[in-house]
């Protein structure tokens, strides 16, 4: 991936846009986490209820630490150690993490990306993102650029593009704590 993709996609992140880009398994939609205009108009273009919370990922766990409460030494390392699938694992969050990214829980779903691009993205933006399937609420996550095109047309601010295994099912979503699977085989 040229460098200039990946610095346009993290100014734009700055400035509050919406993004598109690849990661293990779907193309996902991606904003700053931090940003509540940014995350409302993400949740917009998804249809999806503010309620149901989003995902975050990060290129490592420092990108990940200011959201979430783990003290426990053997819970961060069961995050910390790459899973043989792509997992985003639902842990506690901090008591200041924003219910636009929490929901209605008093947890938030993770995960440490194996993407280089998605990798890349947050290493350039210098922290974690918003990371949602692109796909509209009831339509099949978009598994290719023209996917994401035909779903959001003009209503993105950039798309990164790139190929993605079309076969990959999307990431398990696990519980940390009770390793019960919301999502997955």
């Amino acid at each position: 991936m040229n460098h200039w993709h990946l610095r346009q996609a993290a100014s734009i992140l700055h400035a509050g846009g919406i993004i598109a880009y690849p990661t293990e398994t779907v193309f996902g939609l991606g904003c700053d986490p931090l940003n509540h205009n940014a995350v409302n108009q993400l949740l917009a273009l998804k249809q999806r209820p503010v309620e149901k919370g989003l995902i975050l990922i990060g290129a490592r766990f420092e990108h990940l630490r200011p959201f979430i409460d783990i003290s426990d030494d053997t819970l961060l390392q069961k995050l910390l150690t790459p899973p043989p699938q792509p997992t985003t694992w639902v842990v506690p969050a901090r008591p200041h993490t924003p219910n636009w990214l929490t929901g209605q829980h008093d947890s938030i779903a993770v995960r440490i990306t194996s993407h280089p691009i998605a990798a890349a993205i947050c290493n350039r933006f210098h922290g974690a993102i918003v990371s949602t399937s692109a796909n509209p609420a009831g339509q099949p996550p978009a598994r290719s650029s023209l996917s994401v095109k035909r779903y959001f047309n003009k209503q993105l601010d950039y798309l990164l593009h790139a190929s993605i295994n079309p076969h990959n099912p999307p990431s398990e979503i696990r519980d940390l704590l009770s390793d019960k699977r919301f999502r997955g085989s």
